[in-house]
């Protein structure tokens, strides 16, 4: 029997929230654990979240939702300073467009997701860049989030384990539980087709290879891309693996 936490913390208010612990990297050391957390956002803890939040000692949260949705779901623990790094959603406007055209199917949501995820490479880079300047600056223990916790923050948590040396499988397995843990919004988005809304509702492998494509093609590769579009030279993944890799 394992000894290791629990990766995934079953909060009442937030059923997203996992630790990016215990992942094996390519040089032969693990991601810490109890120092990186991902989640959905954390306007709806319960009391007893909001203690287990604490025990955790959870003092950072870095924010990706829009305005909108910042303001339907504020922080209700006061002890966390929230950094906000803004991406406006995008998808569900989009799939009401589709809709009143009569052109809105289960596929064509499926490649709005897609490419929404490219968009976090070609025009939202810059927040994904504060996250990691962030991560160099804070003290841990800290959660990444945006409103459901499964796409701007899957793309940032797999940007974090690829720069800490996780073996790309590894990655795809933290980024699809997600689909075991998240309990979606009954009552979001129900002037949509059901199909459509599990589509927005779930992560699948595409979405995630759809921003590694857009990687490639803006800048070449992955490393190119930590390295430029992050700013993340050698001396910065040094730093970064000192603090969230067991030595």
């Amino acid at each position: 029997m394992s000894d290791s936490p629990a990766r995934h913390l079953a909060l009442q208010g937030a059923s997203n929230f996992r630790d990016l612990g215990g992942y094996p990297t390519t040089d032969g050391r693990t991601t810490r654990w109890r120092h990186i957390f991902r989640s959905n956002h954390l306007g709806l803890l319960t009391a007893d979240d909001v203690e287990i939040v604490r025990a955790l000692g959870v003092r950072s949260a870095f924010d990706f939702r829009g305005v909108e949705e910042r303001a339907a779901g504020v922080c209700v623990v006061s002890e966390i300073t929230v950094h906000s790094l803004p991406i406006e959603p995008s998808v569900v406007a989009a799939l009401r467009s589709e809709l009143a055209r009569g052109t809105l199917t289960a596929p064509v949501a499926l490649e709005l997701m897609r490419e929404s995820y490219r968009n976090y490479v070609r025009h939202n880079t810059n927040s994904f860049r504060n996250l990691f300047g962030h991560l160099l600056e804070d003290r841990a223990p800290l959660v990444i989030h945006c409103t459901a916790g499964k796409d701007r923050t899957g793309f940032a948590s797999a940007l974090i384990l690829h720069a800490l040396g996780v073996a790309d499988e590894i990655i795809a397995e933290d980024y699809l539980l997600t689909n075991r843990h998240y309990k979606r919004d009954a009552t979001a988005a129900t002037d949509l087709p059901e199909d459509v809304r599990n589509a927005i509702g779930s992560v699948e492998a595409s979405y995630l290879a759809a921003a590694f494509e857009a990687i490639g093609r803006e800048y070449g590769d992955l490393e190119t891309y930590l390295r430029d579009g992050l700013k993340l030279g050698a001396t910065e993944r040094t730093a970064l693996k000192e603090r969230y890799l067991e030595s």
